[in-house]
């Protein structure tokens, strides 16, 4: 049966427009599709239906699983609490190393989605005692009107919400899409836009202008994650090009990880990230200025623990995802008194 003839009560999209050729311009994300009649966007989630554009993942989760906010990655957003996650079938970039592909190269209706409204998504979140909900697993962005929904819902019941995202959206939907959001992890898959253009189908220039935007004209927190792939994006001069243009655009109080590949979807043939390759990106983000780094996908829990910058106190001891330890005083430590820049419950 036809999707559209199944759900009849089908969400028309935001941030599209019509053209010449009678097909429609999605201008959510900078891939600026154009969509023919009865066809869907490089996303698989909107299409175009009798001359409009539809979101076909509103209110479609495909599941819901409460997190620790750790494994966003958060470390310095209320730390040592719980996040609701969820997302919904497809994804606007063409990663060819997704760890989560079953889901972001899907079709909505290709997998067992659930029905929530945003009021049932939030209801969800108060009744699980989460004090965030997460847009993750996929890519947020491509769901935008739900994430705007829902977000606004949150904020009224004093509930966080948190985007788990590659940062590839367009310049004008971008400031409705975050104007209820809290906190978000930003992928920077690599430095080389031979990398980004190669390996996902999209610009690291419009990634790096959404990191800056959020950093200036936002009061999102933000912390960043580069999953480290062998002899694909792990040179030592492209980290430390990273970690300098961090440093100079974003400033030296942004969070960093690098996590650890696995083989998967159409990069089965790489090995995996050797633990020694993340603490060297450490080290040199360290050696660089950025006051806070971590490394993941590892059990390692000096690369896991929160430092003061200045006296060096372990202040956050974590043991993968579970916090073991919590020394901050109002976001001080304990020791010095420093300032450890985040948001602290």
């Amino acid at each position: 049966m036809n999707f559209f003839k199944k759900n009849k009560d089908l969400v028309e999209a935001k941030w599209w427009e019509e053209t010449d050729s009678g097909k429609i311009l999605c201008t959510l994300c900078p891939r600026y599709c154009k969509i023919g009649e009865g066809q869907p966007g490089f996303c698989y989630i909107r299409q175009n239906h009798n001359g409009k554009l539809y979101t076909l993942g509103y209110a479609k989760p495909t599941g819901f699983a409460i997190d620790p906010i750790e494994k966003k990655p958060l470390n310095h957003f209320l730390p040592g609490t719980t996040i609701l996650s969820f997302g919904t079938a497809g994804c606007n970039l063409g990663c060819k190393f997704c760890q989560n592909w079953s889901m972001s190269k899907a079709k909505i209706d290709d997998i067992n989605s659930l029905d929530a409204r945003p009021e049932e998504v939030v209801k969800l979140a108060k009744k699980s005692g989460t004090p965030s909900i997460a847009y993750t697993y996929n890519d947020p962005t491509i769901f935008g009107e739900y994430v705007i929904d829902i977000s606004k819902l949150a904020r009224e019941e004093n509930i966080k919400s948190v985007m788990v995202t590659a940062g590839y959206i367009d310049k004008d939907a971008r400031k409705d899409v975050y104007k209820y959001i809290d906190a978000a992890n930003v992928d920077l898959k690599a430095f080389t836009e031979d990398f980004y253009w190669k390996k996902t189908s999209s610009h690291l220039a419009d990634v790096l202008d959404t990191l800056v935007w959020l950093k200036n004209e936002t009061d999102v927190w933000i912390e960043i994650t580069t999953l480290l792939i062998p002899d694909e994006n792990d040179s030592s001069l492209e980290i430390k090009a990273e970690c300098d243009w961090i440093l100079e655009n974003l400033g030296d109080n942004v969070p960093l990880h690098f996590t650890a590949f696995h083989p998967d979807f159409k990069m089965k043939d790489k090995d995996y990230t050797p633990e020694y390759t993340l603490l060297q990106a450490r080290e040199i983000a360290l050696t660089s200025g950025i006051k806070h780094c971590y490394v993941g996908n590892v059990h390692n829990r000096e690369g896991q623990a929160t430092y003061c910058p200045k006296c060096g106190e372990i202040l956050i001891r974590r043991d993968w995802h579970t916090v073991i330890s919590d020394k901050l005083v109002n976001g001080r430590c304990n020791n010095c008194n420093t300032n450890i820049e985040g948001v602290f419950g």
